[in-house]
């Protein structure tokens, strides 16, 4: 990675913390995949993950990260989880980023 880019993760993340009642909302987007899990940063715990590798069907990019966002709010419903903490890793709020967001949300959970 860039240094500018690992410095501004770290920025981040020292400000942002999740627990096991609000998980932190970690989002991670290479150029072919995009990832999401819920992470209890106080545990050190993953409670719930979802990838695009999970879809059954594969649309654009946008419409895949928001069918991620979906997934993993179901998995957190099921888990019991509402709140969450949004960690974007230094990424900007636009594209697929802003789709995943906008597809947690849609699924129930509020961050």
């Amino acid at each position: 990675m860039i240094k500018g880019i690992k410095r501004r993760i770290q920025r981040v993340r020292a400000k942002i913390n999740g627990t096991a009642e609000r998980p932190r909302l970690s989002v991670f987007r290479s150029n072919k995949h995009i990832y999401g899990q819920l992470i209890d940063d106080v545990a050190g715990l993953t409670l719930a993950a979802a990838a695009d590798s999970e879809l059954k069907e594969h649309k654009s990019p946008v419409e895949n990260a928001e069918m991620v966002g979906k997934l993993l709010a179901e998995k957190a419903k099921a888990k019991k989880i509402t709140k969450a903490v949004y960690d974007r890793h230094g990424l900007q709020y636009h594209g697929q980023v802003e789709s995943f967001a906008k597809g947690a949300r849609d699924g129930g959970l509020e961050f």
